[in-house]
């Protein structure tokens, strides 16, 4: 059979259109005139296909198609030919079918079939790939932007920014120069236009105005949200498809709309729509499921930027509050050291009453107090003369009139405030009113603030206390008006009681110069002995300057002592080194030197005691200061342990010898630890421990001796934790009841009151007193339990009637449940018992502790009728300014300065308790006597104008009131 070929006179064929029309035209060039075909294939990433000829019939198309699906249908009629392959990876199937004029021969036929085999699966397989690499860099596209839209989400960039750089990233993948986010709150029916870009629509997006359904009823938005389901097409199909009419106010149609919700959950929270008005069908099914895909992703990147920008606000928030409590808690703290500052100033002015030693010295120590409260530069304090005549100036510093000379009384300043009465708060203005009414008259240069309060004696005014500043950098306020006001109170009872030891220190003048001469010279003696001191502390300074020593005593600190002892415990276990003990020294009441003499005298203090524990130890003992009043002791011994008990001993002796620090003879004394080196000792800081715990047992034992660790102590551990167990069972059974101590008026004896105290009806050790237990119930928070038990039998002795209060201890605990108030008075409303009957005793704690709470607790109780009494007065921070603030109404005087009275009367413990009684008289408060022992403190107390009081004398504590006899004072 000849090869067929095509001549140069055959018509041209037709433009194919794809490269299976290119190769059917091929083909079918290579077979006889007149030859049809017809090819299709089924393809797993294409599809289904095919290609003919233009002459081709449809019954040639059809063999071919069945040739497809029939692996059988191949046909071997000569002048129809048809043929149907897989190719060799599996994924494609072709069939082919030919209708020839004439069979071909065999040898023609074979390569036409070879080579139509290779072009189509040729084809296929570049089409193939073709589309996997368009599929690909559509995903590459999608990815990329998916990558912009999370990184833009994350930026530091304003919502109006990073939406139109999202627009973008949108137009990147299809045509969206038409665009527009809503974002739809479904609970409210409402959307907000977040974006907002169009060619032919001017609106401009208002992200933070709501559109609510019934202004955009036929606005195909609110239709697409509904909906709930993606829509695309022109816009007249879509609204007609809904159901919306036409609104021309919506914009202008378009001839393409794409729209696609975002989801949350379940929910419809908004949507993203692409729009085109000049080119119909321009989305795609494919445009879609992208514009579905980036609108989550959208939403996402929204969320985020909602989530950092509330995020932001919320920090914003916390940092303003954080700032205003700051603020607050600045104020508070001013408020707190300024009402500090003024408790100290009037203790002073009080304790300088006492005793300064002159009229001239009070005023100018009253002065320099003073100043420490206001500006006080210019301060004169002025008095009327007995005759009521002249106006003197007992005290005055003023830097432009140095010398204010008495004058007869006029209508200054000065005898304007005395004639009133009242304070005078005035600057140049007001003093130059007054003038012009011819209320006053300037006396002396004028000032630019002046300020003065009234001097009383009982109701009468007998002076004034000004301040006056020339400057316009210094003006006095209504603050400052009340300080002067607070001051001159207690400025005037001052003067009263100068002057009734006026005679006194007349009578004492001799004797106090010759105190003054002596004073004199141990100052000098003391001067003398500081300066040998300090230049014994800088040589050893320049000896011993390094981190392993105390830098006030030159002794060795503790990283020394811990290397030391770990050495030694090393040759212990070795069993190569000596047997040695810890002493763990503590002074007694080192805090009262510190506090009364100053720190400078405490330091004094200590470089004495550990020059005294350094000559009484040996040449290889190792003598350590811990800190504070705290020394350490590395000591060996070979003789046994009570040699180092009496090295203790003798210790404790030499320190207890009097020395003299800062002008005074002092008797010191210690407390020290002994623990001795045990193999189970495994470091310096255990022996160290247990040298502490013995420390404190002989603190616990009376101070000023020694005592060694041993098994007992762990034990007492123990039953410590034994007795919160027994305390927690009491509380359950109810094992709590009042004692009722009488208190008494001190010259006849009548009852007028009575203490509940606490007691333990203990299920093994019988009744225990509030010592034993009551620090255990503080530290172990059970104490308020236990206090609400006692105010419940308290409360139901009151409701079954009697005479006299009953006053029951608070915990400051209590003050901090701000429900105290309210379930104290529960009770009592519960019972029907009168709540005037109960007095509440606190300490000075629970007033510093939370002030502004403690003083509403107590202002509702007293409302209800129950007062407040200040429980252990003077042995805390007595502050005065707590008096004038908080409502209290009885001062009881600690048990501590009643036992200095008496026969063997204390003149510390006199005068304290003097100055106690002087105070409360002064602000009105009641005052009690703790402690009362014997006929003699009595005695004292009354003379000292004490009236009530409370004590084994005048009574001991009973179980019921009825066992408390009512009668006289004891004779």
């Amino acid at each position: 059979m000849s090869t067929r070929t095509i001549s140069a006179d055959q018509p041209a064929a037709e433009p194919a259109s794809s490269p299976a029309d290119r190769i059917v035209t091929i083909l079918r060039g290579m077979l006889p005139e007149g030859a049809e075909l017809a090819v299709c294939w089924r393809d797993w990433a294409l599809g289904n296909g095919g290609a003919a000829t233009a002459g081709a019939t449809g019954a040639l198309r059809r063999r071919a198609e069945q040739a497809l699906a029939d692996p059988q249908a191949e046909h071997d009629n000569p002048e129809l030919r048809v043929h149907a392959w897989d190719n060799a990876d599996g994924n494609a199937r072709v069939a082919l079918a030919v209708s020839l004029p004439r069979p071909l021969p065999a040898e023609e036929e074979e390569p036409w079939l070879l080579l139509a085999r290779t072009l189509l699966v040729t084809s296929l397989d570049a089409t193939r790939a073709q589309a996997r690499i368009v599929s690909l860099e559509k995903s590459k596209r999608l990815q990329q932007a998916l990558y912009e839209i999370a990184d833009l989400a994350g930026a530091d960039l304003e919502m109006p920014e990073m939406l139109r750089r999202i627009h973008a990233v949108v137009n990147s993948l299809m045509y969206a120069e038409n665009c527009y986010i809503v974002l739809y709150d479904d609970q409210r029916r409402t959307v907000r236009f977040l974006y907002f870009a169009d060619q032919r629509d001017p609106y401009v997006a208002e992200p933070d105005r709501e559109f609510g359904e019934d202004e955009m009823a036929n606005s195909m938005t609110f239709a697409l949200l509904r909906h709930g389901q993606p829509l695309r097409g022109p816009s007249a199909v879509i609204r007609q498809k809904l159901g919306v009419i036409r609104d021309p106010s919506h914009g202008p149609d378009s001839l393409d709309w794409l729209g696609v919700p975002m989801r949350r959950d379940d929910r419809v929270c908004g949507a993203i729509v692409v729009q085109s008005y000049d080119t119909p069908a321009s989305y795609a099914d494919e445009d879609r499921a992208l514009l579905g895909y980036v609108a989550q992703h959208i939403l996402t990147a929204l969320d985020r930027k909602y989530a950092h920008v509330e995020l932001e606000n919320r920090v914003e928030a916390r940092t303003h509050e954080l700032q205003r409590i700051n603020r607050e808690l600045q104020a508070e703290i001013m408020e707190r050291k300024r009402a500090e500052k003024l408790q100290r100033a009037l203790f002073r002015i009080t304790d300088l009453a006492i005793t300064s030693e002159s009229l001239e010295r009070f005023y100018a120590d009253v002065h320099v107090v003073v100043d420490e409260l206001i500006n006080a530069r210019n301060f004169y304090i002025a008095l009327v003369s007995d005759d009521g005549d002249t106006l003197q100036f007992p005290y005055s510093i003023d830097e432009r009139d140095p010398m204010r000379k008495s004058r007869r009384m006029t209508n200054g300043l000065t005898e304007y405030v005395i004639a009133t009465g009242k304070p005078l708060l005035a600057d140049r203005a007001v003093i130059g009113r007054l003038a012009e009414e011819g209320k006053l008259l300037q006396h002396g240069p004028p000032a630019f603030s002046w300020l003065g309060v009234p001097l009383f004696r009982g109701e009468d005014v007998v002076g004034a206390v000004v301040v006056q500043s020339y400057s316009d950098g210094v003006a006095f306020n209504t603050h400052d008006q009340s300080l002067l006001t607070f001051v001159a109170h207690h400025i005037g009872n001052g003067l009263d009681r100068q002057r009734a030891q006026e005679r006194l220190r007349s009578a004492h003048a001799e004797l106090e110069r010759r105190v003054d001469e002596r004073t004199r010279e141990l100052a000098e003696a003391n001067h003398q002995l500081r300066a040998q001191i300090g230049e014994r502390l800088r040589a050893e300074q320049q000896l011993t300057y390094q981190a392993t020593h105390d830098a006030l005593t030159g002794l060795p600190n503790r990283p020394h002592l811990l290397d030391r002892l770990s050495a030694a415990i090393e040759r212990a276990r070795h069993g190569d080194g000596q047997a040695f003990a810890v002493l763990f020294l503590d002074l007694d009441r080192f805090k009262l030197v510190n506090d009364s003499m100053g720190h400078a005298a405490g330091d004094e203090l200590l470089v004495e005691v550990s020059r005294r524990i350094t000559m009484t130890m040996r040449g290889n003992d190792v003598v350590s200061r811990l800190g504070g009043d705290e020394f350490a002791i590395l000591v060996e011994y070979a003789d046994g342990v009570e040699n180092v008990r009496d090295l203790a001993q003798r210790l404790l002796s030499v320190l207890g010898r009097p020395m003299w620090v800062a002008g005074r003879e002092l008797f010191p004394s210690a407390s020290l630890g002994i623990a001795v080196w045990h193999p189970r000792y495994r470091n310096g800081e255990e022996l160290l421990r247990d040298a502490d715990a013995a420390m404190y047992r002989a603190k616990e034992q009376g101070r000023d001796r020694c005592a060694m660790f041993d098994e007992a102590m762990r034990e007492a551990a123990m039953q410590s934790l034994d007795l919160e167990a027994d305390l927690r069972r009491a509380i359950n059974h109810r094992d709590f009841l009042p004692f009722y101590q009488p208190i008494r008026r001190l010259d006849d004896g009548k009852v007028i009151g009575y203490e509940a105290l606490l007691r333990w009806q203990h299920e093994r050790r019988g009744l225990l007193l509030p010592a034993e237990f009551i620090s255990l119930g503080e530290d172990s928070g059970l104490i308020e339990q236990v206090d609400w038990l006692l105010y419940e039998q308290v409360v139901k002795q009151i409701a079954r009637g009697g005479e006299g209060y009953v006053s029951v201890n608070v915990s400051p605990r209590h003050f901090r449940s701000p429900d105290f108030a309210d379930r104290l008075l529960a009770m009592f409303d519960e019972q029907g018992a009168d709540p005037s009957r109960l007095r509440v005793e606190i300490t000075e704690v629970a007033l510093l502790d939370d002030a502004p709470r403690t003083l509403r607790i107590l202002r509702t109780l007293r409302q209800h009728g129950i007062l407040a009494q200040l429980d252990d007065f003077g042995t805390g921070f007595s502050a005065l300014s707590y008096l004038h603030r908080f409502p209290i109404s009885v001062l009881k005087i600690d048990r501590s300065f009643i036992a200095g009275l008496g026969v063997e009367a204390r003149p510390e413990s006199l005068a304290l308790v003097r100055a106690i009684l002087a105070l409360a008289g002064t602000l009105g408060i009641e005052t009690i006597a703790e402690g009362v022992e014997t006929d003699e403190q009595r005695q004292a107390l009354l003379e000292l104008g004490c009236q009530l009081g409370q004590g084994y004398l005048l009574g001991r504590p009973a179980a019921s009131m009825d066992d408390i006899a009512d009668g006289t004072a004891p004779a």
